[in-house]
Order: structure tokens, then C-alpha cells, then sequence
């Protein structure tokens, strides 16, 4: 089965929901880089989650999800654009080998108290001096610390979005996958007549969601998890849409990022090492730019602004 996301609509109430997989899209991520397992397991259900939360994004742009923590794992990021495409990384802060099988959330990222995620949502076409939309919550609430995932974006939806949200997710060595249950406001959906609404639905559904367990959610395949949950529910499905594994970077993008550092900066790395060596943490792509890139980078640069390279005034 491909990697895809599937909406469906309860008919009775305004309650909505997702359910994804992701098999080849989590795979690329982890044949680029191995991450120790509870690193790994946060990793992919943060990548299901964007999956989720995307998908219900009325926008062209990228969602961008961060964790930025203060024990063993110092950030997580995951990228993922309106049509689904996804990359994801991690960065640990050197005693990796510290990490046990069983550490737990609370320990690897947020371990003082000071954990925080970053959900960003970044419009493809973004007007002239617009900036991207950016919300932050700590991973703790009035309760004390989250222990999920789940747990850290239903307390971002809650507060962010104001929306009574669901998550249950899930990751392994082989696949990423989540469901998203969440009730709309006022009589959203596609009931037919107010007088047909179950007010019921909602904790009914979510009771049904709860007997859902981690391992069921990543051996079953979606449909089955589906149908053994919401069998006698009234719903509507929508069409899949496919997910997929893409890195935006390029050396074009990382040219443009050494002509923002600037010439001085980028001369003082080659009279260090020779060459400019830059690294892409989602993809692990390598870009190297020795001396001749440099100069020709520099004086295409210098072109496009109108100025004249020194070697070449006439006095």
C-alpha cells in the first residue's frame, strides 16, 4: 500500500477526521541517517502528526514542525508542504550513547522544564514584508510535563486553535502513522438537518479512538484499524492523498545562503580548509564549492548588482 492520508467526516456531528500511513516516506528519512530508537520513534510521530495537522490547512505553504529540547535530543524538525511532500531530521547534542531503549519524552527533551515546539506555518507566496505565522508551547502544562507527542499537540491545539483535538500515533523501524480526530465548531460538517445532530458523537468516537493501542495502529493497515473502530458509525470518506518523501535543497539555495554570509566570511572557510563544504541535515546531500566556485559565485553576484569587479576598472 503507498504512503497516504484519509480524510473522513462523521454525518451525525460536525466531527472530522484523518487517519495516515507512512511507509516509504519514513524509510527515506531513516536510510539517511540512524538515530537511536526512542529518538527515532518521536521523530516518525512527529511526521505523522505534520501529515495530520497539514491536511487540514487551507493554504499553499509549508507546515514546519520543531522541538527544540534541553536533554539528549537538542531539535526535531519536520517539513511538510500542502501536497503532502515530507523530510524530516533530528539533532542530538553529542552523548547520544547516553540514550537509553526506554527513554521517555520528559528525559530526552525536556528534561528541565524548558521544552518547548514551534509550529510554523510558512505561505508558498508570501506578500512583501508578510512573515510566516508562528506558534509556541512548552512541553509541560498546568498538569506538569507532556509525555507524548499526542499529548504536546493536543495541548498546542487546545490552546493555539481552540479546537477539541484527538491524536493517536505511532512509530517503528518501519512505518509512521497517526489518526486525528477533531470536532468543528458550530454545526460544521455535512449534516444534513441541526435536528439530526448527535451530541453524543463526539465522546463516543473518542471513547472508540481510546481502545486503539500502539501496537494495533502500526501493524494494522488503515483501513482495518478504520473499520474495526467506526463499523457502525455513519461516515464519508474523501479522497486519499498520497505522501511522499522530498528535500528542497539544492546547490542553487546553499549558493544563495554563502552569498548571504558574505565574501569575507566565505574566504576566511577556504583559507582554512580549501573548500566550502555544506551539509543538508534532512537529506544528508553534501555541497562542496572550492575556490573557482567561489570567485565565479562572487562575480555573478557582483554582476547582478551592477558592480564592476576590481580586476576589470579602468581607470
Amino acid at each position: 500500500m503507498s504512503d497516504q492520508l484519509q480524510k473522513f467526516m462523521f454525518s451525525a456531528a460536525p466531527v472530522r477526521g484523518e487517519i495516515v500511513s507512512l511507509r516509504n516516506t519514513w524509510q527515506e528519512v531513516l536510510t539517511r541517517r540512524e538515530y537511536p530508537a526512542p529518538v527515532r520513534t518521536i521523530l516518525g510521530e512527529m511526521m505523522a502528526a505534520c501529515a495530520l495537522l497539514s491536511a487540514n490547512l487551507k493554504f499553499d505553504g509549508t507546515l514546519i514542525m520543531q522541538i527544540f529540547g534541553d536533554g539528549p535530543a537538542k531539535m526535531l524538525v519536520v517539513q511538510c508542504s500542502s501536497d503532502l511532500s515530507m523530510r524530516a531530521t533530528a539533532k542530538l547534542s553529542g552523548d547520544e550513547g547516553t540514550i537509553g531503549d526506554s527513554a521517555s519524552l520528559v528525559e530526552l527533551l525536556n528534561a528541565s522544564g524548558h521544552g518547548r515546539c514551534v509550529i510554523t506555518l510558512d505561505p508558498r507566496d508570501k506578500k512583501p514584508g508578510q512573515q510566516p505565522y508562528q506558534s509556541i508551547v512548552p512541553l509541560s502544562g498546568v498538569d506538569g510535563p507532556l509525555n507524548s507527542m499526542a499529548e504536546v499537540l493536543e495541548h498546542y491545539m487546545h490552546h493555539s486553535e481552540q479546537l477539541d483535538t484527538r491524536l493517536w500515533l505511532a512509530a517503528n523501524s518501519e512505518r509512521a502513522v497517526g489518526m486525528l480526530l477533531q470536532k468543528l465548531p458550530g454545526d460544521g460538517g455535512i449534516v444534513p438537518h441541526p435536528g439530526e445532530l448527535d451530541a453524543d458523537t463526539w465522546e463516543r468516537v473518542c471513547t472508540l479512538g481510546g481502545t486503539l493501542s500502539q501496537d494495533e495502529l502500526l501493524k494494522e493497515e488503515p483501513e482495518t484499524v478504520f473499520r474495526r473502530l467506526f463499523w457502525q458509525e455513519n461516515v464519508q470518506h474523501f479522497e486519499p492523498a498520497a505522501a511522499r518523501f522530498e528535500c528542497t535543497c539544492s546547490r542553487e539555495k546553499v549558493g544563495s545562503m554563502l552569498k548571504m554570509l558574505g565574501r569575507e566570511e566565505v574566504d576566511s572557510v577556504l583559507e582554512e580548509r580549501g573548500h566550502v563544504e555544506i551539509h543538508c541535515e534532512f537529506c544528508n546531500q553534501r555541497y562542496e564549492f572550492d575556490p573557482v566556485d567561489v570567485a565565479q559565485l562572487f562575480l555573478v553576484n557582483a554582476l547582478s548588482q551592477g558592480v564592476t569587479p576590481a580586476a576589470g576598472q579602468r581607470h
